[in-house]
């Protein structure tokens, strides 16, 4: 039997996002900059022969059928007719519904890793492609690049790391259970925000639409905004319950981590350019 492998399914968050309006389909326009961070879920793979697709750890409320990481090595099983499986096992660091990219990201790795390890040849569009039929976020972290956003979150251009200076990230989870539909449905959505380009990002000129609906529908989040401010310019990651304050130093993000409410949960990442994931996948490839 095949050993296992370890493979990093880093975080994300959305430095801003703006809601440009919607469209014929039912879906907004947006504008967003995903920023990834050097921590993260981790998930072991083991190649199968018999072409099964194995959950060897549970996702409290989510089925195995319906969890992302084993959809999505089903979705590289179908696309490239392998008859290969997988054991597969996800250690959770990253709050579910979090905004912070935790079951996108679990799914990206799930295919950039099993394409290597299956050998199944596949390029980084295709890839791409397969993700973005499981959920808008997971291309991002399939090509393994902080990126400016648009459309539904999947036209991505590469972007600097920390374009504002921040390169240390407090990020807090209230523990709050956002809906992505509630609040794309909410009538009080800005809707009309003006395009913008990576230079106004810089200037600090960028917003979260989705705040005020969130701040006013989940109380934890706006506390937790509210205690983050006292550090800086808080922000909401996307349309999830996370929250973050950026930092120049992973000192001074660390000593916040350390006065942290006890009722919440947190963790202190560096912005990367590079995913951990696609450094993890040239070792494989090139080992020594």
């Amino acid at each position: 039997m095949s050993e296992w492998s370890l493979w990093p399914a880093p975080a994300k968050i959305n430095l801003f996002l703006h809601v440009l309006g919607r469209r014929s389909d039912g879906y907004h326009e947006l504008q967003t900059a995903f920023q990834l961070l050097d921590y993260g879920d981790r998930i072991r793979l083991r190649p199968r022969a018999d072409g099964r697709i194995e959950r060897h750890s549970d996702l409290p409320g989510v089925a195995a059928e319906d969890d992302l990481t084993v959809r999505a090595a089903r979705a590289l099983q179908a696309a490239t007719e392998c008859r290969q499986g997988a054991d597969i096992h996800v250690d959770k660091r990253l709050p579910a519904g979090g905004g912070v990219g935790g079951g996108s990201s679990d799914a990206a790795t799930v295919l950039v890793a099993l394409n290597h390890l299956w050998q199944t040849g596949l390029g980084e569009q295709a890839l791409a492609a397969i993700g973005l039929g499981l959920g808008a976020d997971v291309p991002v972290f399939v090509r393994g690049r902080s990126a400016w956003g648009e459309g539904v979150g999947e036209q991505l251009r590469p972007m600097p790391a920390d374009p504002a200076g921040e390169r240390w990230y407090l990020v807090v989870d209230p523990g709050a259970s956002v809906s992505t539909a509630e609040v794309f449905r909410a009538p009080e959505l800005t809707r009309d925000t003006s395009p913008i380009k990576i230079a106004d990002l810089r200037a600090g000129a960028v917003r979260n639409d989705c705040e005020a609906v969130v701040r006013e529908r989940w109380p934890e989040v706006a506390d937790a905004l509210g205690w983050l401010s006292g550090y800086g310019e808080a922000r909401m990651s996307g349309t999830g319950s996370c929250c973050f304050v950026g930092f120049r130093s992973e000192s001074d993000a660390r000593a916040a981590l350390e006065r942290l409410p006890g009722r919440w949960s947190g963790f202190v990442a560096q912005a990367v350019e590079r995913s951990p994931l696609h450094t993890a996948l040239a070792a494989a490839a090139h080992p020594g």
